[in-house]
């Protein structure tokens, strides 16, 4: 016999009760959800994230799974730097080649505008036995005046065979146009060298200028480029900025794909990339977690659960469903944990221990949530302690085959808060936020540490130097 306490049916539409969320005015035009494109960075930019480090299989365990979720491309890094990161784009193509990855997955590495990263790049693809053209180069370039003046000003120097003395002394105006001509090189030297596909754009594009931005994407295209890219590196667009400055960058190459890439350090990466959808661009980069530099990128979930739930948007073929159990195995990878209230895959999204919240759920559902639990592969939970309510322990009551007789009910009740604020009174997280805090400062090397290496290093080479000690 089923003890349980169904919700109760509703007799007209829900619909008609309670506002769909959808339902409001906006000047926003997306793309058919179609042609959207879901761009992983956790990888590459995730991995940026200080203190991870994730080993090769990892994150070919994650590839296989993002693949499986349904997104459709995903930076592995820069093959150029370490024997890891070749480790992954081996792991990674040898998938996609053996069907465990599926086969439309764009693979995407990154390069800086210069033969030097394209060659080493070319030579690792060519040593896994590789097509040259299996693989999305990314050639980036800087877009701000201040990163190209202050930060490739003496590189774009050298390439020109002006002294450094100049550096500062030069206008902003010879920096840019020498910077177009660095990435625009760069790019035409990677089609010779085989590359089809060839993602570009310039870091810090939220502080740049949008004019600047826009000559760098045609001039990009031009030389060969199939696909433009405009990060908020630092994380300080405004939704109102995106609004206004999305549709100027996207017109200056209306043909071709735009990517955005934003950062959350004013928590608002997943609006801004919503609002980029809906303001010109077709590609968005994300990352599991929201994981990366500083306060990380814009969360994956945020991004797809506003764009369905806000927006009527689904991404065809995607499984919201995964979203939960991927959330989970990423911090078991990383190191870094979800906060318990995170939209979407938090602990406690679907958790209920309020007794006004939890008498209305028992009620019906929707009374309190409107993202169906089973979306996400989840389900409604109480939590019982102080905040509970007599329905929800008739509710426990009955699920265990127990008669929830009013008397019992309201004695279990007072136990349930007894025990719970004798357990507050009890407790002491100290010990628990000590750990927590010690993990995550600890999750990288120390600059003690540093040091320490330098000096076994140096004591080292010192004791084979000496003849005494032969």
């Amino acid at each position: 016999m089923d003890n349980r306490q169904r919700p109760v049916e509703l007799q007209e539409p829900l619909a008609d009760l309670a506002r769909d969320p959808a339902r409001f005015s906006h000047d926003l035009t997306f793309p058919p959800p179609g042609k959207i494109r879901v761009y992983d960075d956790t990888l590459r930019d995730g991995e940026q994230m200080p203190g991870v480090a994730i080993t090769p299989a990892n994150k070919y365990e994650l590839a296989r799974e993002l693949s499986d979720l349904g997104v459709h491309i995903m930076d592995v890094g820069f093959p150029s730097v370490s024997e890891g990161e070749r480790e992954t784009l081996r792991l990674v193509l040898g998938g996609r080649r053996r069907g465990e990855i599926r086969p439309d997955l764009e693979v995407v590495c990154m390069m800086r505008s210069t033969r030097g990263d394209i060659d080493a790049t070319m030579r690792v693809i060519d040593e896994l036995g590789y097509q040259r053209d299996e693989v999305t180069c990314f050639i980036f370039t800087s877009a701000s005046d201040l990163h190209v003046k202050y930060k490739l000003g003496k590189t774009l120097l050298h390439r020109d065979g002006i002294p450094e003395s100049e550096w500062l002394e030069l206008p902003v105006s010879y920096y840019r146009e020498a910077n177009v001509r660095m990435m625009c090189e760069a790019i035409r030297y990677a089609r010779e060298q085989g590359a089809k596909s060839i993602e570009f754009g310039g870091e810090d594009g939220s502080r740049a200028d949008v004019g600047y931005i826009a000559e760098l994407h045609r001039e990009g295209l031009k030389a060969g480029g199939t696909r433009p890219s405009t990060p908020d590196t630092v994380g300080c667009y405004s939704p109102f900025a995106v609004r206004e400055y999305i549709p100027a960058i996207k017109a200056a190459a209306p043909d071709a794909p735009l990517v955005v890439h934003f950062h959350n350090d004013l928590g608002l990466g997943a609006w801004n990339t919503v609002m980029a959808l809906g303001s010109g661009a077709e590609v968005f980069t994300t990352s599991v977690n929201g994981i990366g530099e500083r306060t990380g990128n814009a969360p994956m979930h945020q991004v797809l659960l506003q764009l369905r739930y806000l927006f009527g948007i689904e991404i065809p073929n995607f499984k919201y469903e995964k979203l939960r159990t991927l959330a989970r195995h990423l911090e078991a990878m990383s190191g870094i944990p979800v906060q318990p209230t995170e939209p979407g895959i938090g602990l406690n999204v679907f958790s209920h221990e309020s007794g006004i919240h939890t008498a209305g759920m028992l009620i019906h559902p929707a009374i309190y949530q409107f993202i169906p639990p089973s979306d996400l592969g989840a389900e409604v939970t109480y939590v019982y302690g102080k905040h509970s309510g007599a329905l929800v322990i008739e509710h426990a009551l009955r699920d265990a085959g127990i008669k929830p007789e009013p008397e019992l009910v309201g004695k279990v009740l007072v136990e349930v808060k007894r025990v719970r604020e004798e357990r507050a009174e009890r407790a002491d997280f100290s010990e628990f936020n000590r750990a927590y805090y010690e993990h995550l400062e600890h999750m990288g090397l120390t600059a003690a540490e540093v040091v320490d290496i330098a000096r076994a290093l140096t004591a080292n080479q010192d004791s084979r130097s000496d003849p005494r000690l032969h």
